[in-house]
């Protein structure tokens, strides 16, 4: 058999390692959304199962809703989020997924309050809205050629400053700070959508040779992606939800 030429093998291993790249790049992003979505799911069961104990159980009501308890549900899922920013690189793959759970469910019962003032039918569109905007967003960010990290700096920004004006109006209870923090919010989470799926996209790279180094990447890029998506959902029901 004749012997292929040099540059006909070299063209046939980049062929191939390129295709397994791709393959492995598939794998690792479907991971990181299957995360994300499972991290969604709970919450919502969490969320729902919660509201409906409050509402058949005043006693539960009163615990969740009017005790100082609710501070603590309020800033819980900031604390955890806080602890796997720090921490989820030095913990074992395991712990790492144990945690996000753990987050997710607590986040469930911080969100509960949603089904007792906003109806069902409003909330379900809602949802649907953002699922689709969100999508949108994301395949754009893995897409796109353009090179997203300029937005960085600029979107991080924009968090905190929603979050100092949030924390403000814990106290001033202005409906139309509250509504500037609600269309912001919007449009720098789904600006975030479309940042961090690229950076994720681009991290892959970093971790791709070391198994729990990508658990434990595929699991904060899924917790990026978790917070876009459920800060972008109840914003928009605080701006277009129908309440009770």
């Amino acid at each position: 058999m004749a012997q292929l030429p040099n540059s006909y093998a070299r063209s046939d291993t980049v062929v191939r390692t390129g295709a397994r790249v791709d393959e492995g790049l598939r794998a690792y992003m479907l991971r990181v959304y299957n995360y994300m979505s499972a991290g969604v799911a709970l919450t919502g069961v969490v969320a729902y199962f919660t509201a409906q104990a409050a509402t058949s159980n005043p006693a539960v009501a009163q615990a969740l809703y009017q005790s100082p308890l609710k501070w603590v549900i309020m800033f819980a899922p900031l604390a955890f989020v806080m602890f796997l920013s720090f921490r989820v690189y030095k913990m074992s793959p395991g712990a790492a997924q144990i945690a996000f759970w753990a987050f997710a469910a607590v986040m469930g019962i911080s969100l509960s309050a949603i089904f007792l003032v906003f109806t069902g039918t409003s909330i379900a569109q809602v949802f649907f809205v953002t699922a689709a905007a969100f999508a949108a967003l994301s395949v754009y960010g893995y897409t796109t050629q353009k090179d997203l990290s300029g937005w960085g700096s600029f979107l991080i920004m924009g968090v905190v400053g929603i979050i100092l004006a949030a924390l403000l109006n814990l106290f001033l209870q202005s409906s139309g700070l509250s509504f500037a923090i609600n269309v912001l919010g919007v449009l720098i989470f789904a600006g975030l959508t479309a940042y961090d799926t690229q950076q994720i996209k681009d991290g892959y790279y970093a971790v791709r040779d070391d198994a729990a180094l990508m658990t434990k990447s595929a699991i904060m890029g899924a917790l990026s992606l978790y917070l876009n998506f459920i800060n972008m959902f109840t914003m928009l029901l605080q701006l277009v939800g129908n309440r009770e």
